[in-house]
């Protein structure tokens, strides 16, 4: 009797320990970035809801805002434009960069504005902010974890990423870093921009911006665990 050449669940679970290096593509993953199937449109859902719900954790731990929003607010101190117009400037700019990195939007694109900001609306009404350092240093982790489990499921489903997400995924093709590793420069460099521009900087910014890479590696590699290749 031949041994089957799958990878045990053990094995499986101990490299989604490791973290992924790139984007895989699953069972779930859709064709064309236009065209859902049950299966992608599904997968997209359902991680643009882990990713908004993780959004609204990290604010009601008020620890510090993710590096992108102290990256605006320091913007808005420096132009004197109000913080949602520069966080549509940061976007806008952020998309213009896909230009050379070959990036294209999908309905993952559209999606991603779209389902968080309804998402982190809600949960940010209706969920009681903790109280006491330890129970809102936890939430921003769990947080931190919700939101790389999301960009897990969104991102192999094959629509496209969010403007900032797309602008990781391209450098990532165009170099073949590792995804953790780009995320993590990223995110480092936003954030000490800016802090420089006069941003405010809290413990919660500065473990969103060392984790977030990280995390969205090993949500990655769960979701190819949890579905992997046909």
């Amino acid at each position: 009797m031949h041994e089957s050449r799958e990878p045990s669940l053990w094995r499986r679970s101990l490299r989604a320990l490791a973290g992924s290096r790139t984007i895989p593509r699953t069972r779930w993953t859709a064709r064309s970035p236009w065209r859902p199937t049950p299966g992608s449109l599904f997968s997209l859902l359902l991680g643009l809801t882990l990713f908004g719900l993780g959004d609204a954790f990290l604010l009601l731990a008020d620890l510090g805002a993710t590096p992108w929003t102290v990256l605006a607010q320091g913007l808005s101190i420096r132009t004197g434009l109000a913080i949602g117009w520069t966080t549509f400037a940061v976007s806008v700019v952020v998309l213009l960069l896909w230009i050379p990195l070959r990036q294209r939007p999908g309905l993952g694109t559209v999606l991603n504005i779209v389902v968080i900001s309804i998402v982190l609306d809600l949960a940010y009404s209706w969920l009681p902010a903790p109280s006491g350092l330890p129970a809102r240093l936890a939430l921003v982790l769990v947080g931190i974890a919700t939101i790389g489990l999301g960009s897990g499921f969104y991102l192999t489903a094959g629509h496209g990423p969010g403007p900032r997400d797309g602008w990781m995924t391209g450098v990532h093709h165009r170099t073949g870093r590792p995804v953790a590793q780009v995320r993590l420069v990223i995110e480092v460099v936003v954030l000490v921009a800016g802090w420089l521009l006069g941003g405010t900087v809290g413990v919660g910014t500065a473990l969103f911006a060392l984790l977030i890479g990280r995390a969205v590696a090993l949500g990655l590699a769960v979701v190819r665990t949890v579905l992997p290749p046909a």
